[in-house]
C-alpha cells in the first residue's frame, strides 16, 4: 500500500497554504497567506476563488462543520470555522461570506475544532487559552489557561474531553469542572500537532524533536518513530482509524495505526502545514509551504484469501491473481474504489456509488447494485451474507444483492463503527454500543430486530473487541469478547429465558479471530499464539477447557501483534514492524469438528486414536457430551483418565427414562437449575429432590419436598445422617420444625424410592411401546 501524489506545475496560491478541508469526497477548500480561499473540484479539475479575505486576516486553521451529527448523516456542510492571526474566530459560509467574526484570543488563534456532534467549537490561542464556543459563535467557557501557546487541540471520540498541547506536554482535560486533567511529557521538543481518532481512540502527536508518536487515551506510549531530518509539522488520522498520514519538510508518510510506515513520499512542497482526509478515506490533501496543494490517493492495497491475491492497481481498477495457475484478471470500475473485502469465496467492492459482488469462480460478470450512501466505512462477510456500514446505517445483503435487513439502534453513531466493534454471523449481528462500551446489541440477520426479549448484552467493563463464531446451529451461537483488562470471555448469545452464561477463558489477550470453517478460536495471548480447539467446552464441562488449549512454545511476535485472519489451517498475523507472519496450525481439530458436526462419531474416535493427542480426546469428550453421545463420551473420558466421570456416565446410561437421562446430563455440565426444571416437568419429583441432596443444597431439597408433599422424611433422613457423620447438631430452624412431626424410617424410605424407580421404568416402557405402535401405523 502506498500513496500516489499529484501536484500542479504551478501553485494556485501566491503564498504558503496554511490549511485545507474537504466539503465532499471530490471538493476541497484551501486557505493561504495570500488572503484567498480557493475551491478545488476533483471531478472537473477546476480551481476557483471563493473569496478574497481582508488584508488583515491571515488564516491559520480551517475546520468544516461535521457531516454526521447525532448519528444521522447530514447533507453537505454549509459552514466552516476559520481562525486567523488577528485573534479572531470567523464562521464562514460555503459561498465565502463571513457570517460572524468574534474577538476570541489575544494574539493568533492557532487552532479551531468542532466537536463530533457539532454542538460546540473549541479554539486554542497564542495567549495559552482554550475557549469553548456555541454553534452560533457565543462564548460558553474558558477551559484552560496555559503559560505557553497552545498549538493544536483535538476532541475525544465522545466529545467529553479535550486534548491540547503545552510546550512538550500533552494534556487531556475533561469538560466537567471537578475532574482532574491527565498530563504527561510526550516529546523532547515543542509539540506542534495532535489528532485523536474517533474510531480507535488513539492519539497522534508530532513535535519539533522530529518524531511522531502514537498514544492510547491513558497517555501510554504505543509507538515512537525514529528521528526525522526536520520537525513533524502535521499528522492526521484517516476516517476509519486504520491509517494516518504524517507531514514534514518535503516529506509525506503513510502509516498503519500501530505506527509502522507503509510508504514515504518526497514531494517538492516545502513543509506540509496541514493534512486532511476526504470523508471516504481514499484521498488526502496537504497544505504546502510553497503555495501548492498536494493531493494523494491510496493505491496498491492488497487482499488475500486462500489462493487468490487482489491488488488495487489504480483508483478504479484491481488485479486478481490466482497463485495456483498464475492466471491474472483485471477488474475495472466506473468510480473510484472506497472499500473492499475478500472472504468466503466472494469479493465485495464498494465504490463511491455502487457495490460490486464477484464470485471467485467467475470474475467476468459481477452483481452490481446502487448504494444509498457513497461512503462505505466497513465491509464484513460470512458464508451467506455480507454487511455494509455507510456512516449512517448498517445494511446486510445476500451475495445475490438482495437487502436482507437494516438493524437500527437509536442513538448509536454508525460513523465510528469498525471491525473491532461489529461482528456478523449467518444468523446474528453483534454491535458494540458507541455511547457505552460495556453494551453489545444483538440482532437477527433476517429481520434486523433485537434477539430474544430485546435486552442487550452488558459486560462488567468496557469491551475492546467482539467476534461471533461462524459455524453450527443458531441456538449454539457464541460471542467472544476482549475487555479493557485484556481478558477474553466467551458467552452464549441466545438466553432462552435465563441470563447470559459468561466464562473467562483467557488473560493478557491482544487480538482474536474465529476460524472460517469451524468453531476454533485463536488469539495472541502474552505474545504467543493460542488456539482454543473447542471453546464451547466451558458450557459442557469447564474442567476440560485447559486440556483443549494449544499454545505455541516460541513467540514469533512482538507487541502489539494483530491477527488478520484465520482461514483453514493458516493464521495470518501482522507484527508491529508491519511484516506478515503466517502460522500453520494442526488440521486435526478442524477435521474433528467436521466429523462431529455430521455425527460421524466412529471416524472421530479413529482420528483421536491416530493422532494420539490428549487435546483432541478432551475436545471429543466435550463434543460428545454436548450431543448426548454417551458411548463416545465414555471412551474419551477413559482415554484422558477421568475415571469419576466415566462412572457417572455409566450411571446415566442405566437410568430408565429419557427425562432423567437428560436432566443428569445437564447436571453433568453444571446446569443445576435446568436439570431441576426438566425433572419437575416430567413429574420426577424424587429425582429433583435427590440431586439437591447429593449437592448438599439442603434448603432447596426440603423446599421441593414440602411443596410437592412427598419425600420430606427422605430429606430429613439424609440431613440427619450428614450431620451425624460430621458430629454436628441441627441448627436450621426449618429442619428443626419439620423433624418434630415426621418419623424417619430408613426401610420405608428405601421401599418408597424403589417404588419410584419401578413406576419410572413402567412409564418409560409404556412410552416406548406407544412410540413403536405409532411408527407401525
Amino acid at each position: 500500500m502506498r500513496l500516489k501524489t499529484f501536484l500542479l506545475k504551478e501553485p494556485k496560491h501566491r503564498e504558503l497554504v496554511s490549511c485545507v478541508g474537504w466539503t465532499t469526497a471530490d471538493e476541497l477548500y484551501s486557505c493561504s497567506d495570500d488572503h484567498q480561499i480557493l475551491r478545488w473540484s476533483l471531478l472537473t479539475n477546476d480551481t476557483s476563488v471563493v473569496v478574497k479575505l481582508p488584508d488583515d486576516i491571515y488564516p491559520i486553521d480551517l475546520h468544516w462543520f461535521p457531516k454526521t451529527v447525532s448519528g444521522k448523516k447530514q447533507g453537505v456542510s454549509e459552514i466552516f470555522a476559520l481562525t486567523s492571526t488577528d485573534g479572531k474566530l470567523h464562521l464562514v459560509s460555503k459561498s465565502g461570506r463571513i457570517e460572524k467574526s468574534v474577538e476570541s484570543h489575544k494574539g493568533a488563534v492557532l487552532a479551531g475544532r468542532w466537536n463530533h456532534d457539532g454542538t460546540a467549537l473549541i479554539t486554542a490561542g497564542e495567549d495559552g487559552q482554550l475557549k469553548i464556543w456555541s454553534k452560533s459563535g457565543m462564548l460558553r467557557s474558558t477551559l484552560a489557561q496555559q503559560g505557553s501557546p497552545v498549538y493544536s487541540v483535538a476532541w475525544s471520540p465522545d466529545s467529553s474531553r479535550v486534548l491540547y498541547t503545552s510546550g512538550r506536554q500533552l494534556i487531556i482535560k475533561p469538560l466537567q469542572p471537578s475532574s482532574k486533567p491527565l498530563q504527561w511529557k510526550a516529546h523532547d521538543g515543542v509539540i506542534l500537532k495532535v489528532d485523536w481518532s474517533v474510531v480507535n481512540d488513539l492519539i497522534l502527536s508530532a513535535g519539533e524533536d522530529c518524531k511522531y508518536k502514537v498514544w492510547d487515551s491513558y497517555g501510554r506510549l504505543l509507538f515512537s518513530s525514529s528521528s526525522h531530518d526536520y520537525p513533524i509539522t502535521s499528522v492526521s488520522w484517516a476516517p476509519d482509524g486504520e491509517l494516518f498520514a504524517v507531514g514534514s519538510f518535503h516529506t509525506l508518510r503513510l502509516c498503519d495505526k500501530t505506527g509502522w510506515s507503509y510508504s514515504l513520499e518526497k514531494p517538492s512542497t516545502g513543509s506540509l502545514f496541514s493534512l486532511a482526509w476526504s470523508t471516504d478515506g481514499t484521498q488526502l490533501a496537504a497544505a504546502c509551504g510553497n503555495g501548492h496543494v498536494l493531493f494523494a490517493h491510496i493505491i496498491e492495497q492488497r487482499w488475500e484469501w486462500k489462493n487468490f491475491e487482489i491488488t488495487l492497481t489504480k483508483r478504479r481498477s484491481m488485479q486478481v491473481r490466482n497463485v495456483l495457475n498464475d492466471a491474472v484478471d483485471v477488474l475495472e470500475f466506473r468510480d473510484r474504489v472506497i472499500k473492499a473485502s475478500l472472504a468466503h469465496g466472494h469479493l465485495v467492492v464498494a465504490t463511491s456509488l455502487q457495490c460490486y459482488v464477484y464470485s471467485v469462480k467467475n470474475w467476468n460478470t459481477p452483481l452490481i447494485f446502487e448504494l444509498k450512501e457513497g461512503t462505505v466505512s466497513l465491509i464484513q462477510q460470512t458464508a451467506r451474507y455480507f454487511l455494509l456500514v455507510d456512516g449512517a446505517e448498517v445494511y446486510v445483503y445476500s451475495y445475490e444483492g438482495r437487502l436482507v435487513s437494516a438493524p437500527k439502534s437509536p442513538g448509536m453513531r454508525m460513523d465510528i463503527l469498525n471491525s473491532q466493534s461489529v461482528s456478523l454471523s449467518n444468523d446474528i449481528i453483534a454491535i458494540r454500543d458507541t455511547a457505552d462500551e460495556r453494551v453489545i446489541f444483538l440482532f437477527e440477520v433476517l429481520t434486523g430486530k433485537p434477539i430474544g426479549d430485546g435486552k442487550p448484552f452488558i459486560h462488567k467493563t468496557e469491551v475492546m473487541s467482539i467476534g461471533l463464531d461462524q459455524c453450527g446451529s443458531s441456538n449454539d451461537r457464541r460471542i467472544a469478547l476482549i475487555d479493557k483488562n485484556r481478558d477474553l470471555y466467551l458467552s452464549s448469545v441466545r438466553m432462552f429465558g435465563r441470563a447470559h452464561s459468561v466464562y473467562k477463558i483467557g488473560t493478557m489477550v491482544d487480538s482474536m479471530a474465529w476460524n472460517d470453517s469451524s468453531n476454533i478460536l485463536c488469539a495472541i495471548q502474552d505474545n504467543h499464539l493460542t488456539l482454543w480447539y473447542y471453546p464451547n467446552v466451558v458450557f459442557v464441562d469447564k474442567d476440560l477447557l485447559p486440556k483443549t488449549i494449544f499454545t505455541t512454545e516460541n513467540s514469533e511476535f512482538s507487541r502489539p501483534p494483530q491477527i488478520l485472519s484465520y482461514v483453514g489451517t493458516q493464521v495470518t498475523v501482522r507484527r508491529v514492524d508491519g511484516s506478515l507472519v503466517c502460522s500453520g496450525v494442526s488440521p486435526y481439530p478442524t477435521l474433528l469438528h467436521e466429523y462431529t458436526g455430521s455425527a460421524r462419531w466412529d471416524d472421530a474416535l479413529r482420528l483421536c486414536r491416530f493422532a494420539k493427542d490428549q487435546r483432541l480426546w478432551s475436545c471429543l469428550a466435550g463434543m460428545a457430551v454436548a450431543s448426548r453421545e454417551l458411548n463416545t463420551a465414555e471412551v474419551c473420558y477413559a482415554a484422558i483418565g477421568e475415571v469419576d466421570k466415566v462412572q457417572y456416565i455409566n450411571f446415566i446410561k442405566d437410568l430408565p427414562s429419557k427425562d432423567s437421562c437428560l436432566a443428569h446430563m445437564m447436571l453433568f455440565s453444571g446446569h443445576v437449575q435446568e436439570a431441576e426444571s426438566t425433572l419437575l416437568q416430567a413429574n420426577l419429583i424424587y429425582h429433583a429432590i435427590q440431586i439437591h441432596i447429593n449437592l448438599y443444597n439442603w434448603d432447596r431439597a426440603l423446599e421441593l419436598a414440602v411443596k410437592h408433599k412427598t419425600h420430606v422424611d427422605t430429606v430429613l433422613a439424609h440431613r440427619h445422617k450428614f450431620l451425624q457423620d460430621f458430629g454436628k447438631q441441627e441448627t436450621n430452624k426449618r429442619f428443626l420444625q419439620y423433624s418434630e412431626g415426621v418419623e424417619v424410617d430408613w426401610e420405608k424410605i428405601q421401599a418408597k424410592i424403589e417404588m419410584e424407580f419401578a413406576n419410572e421404568r413402567e412409564q418409560a416402557a409404556n412410552s416406548s411401546v406407544r412410540s413403536s405402535l405409532s411408527i407401525r401405523r
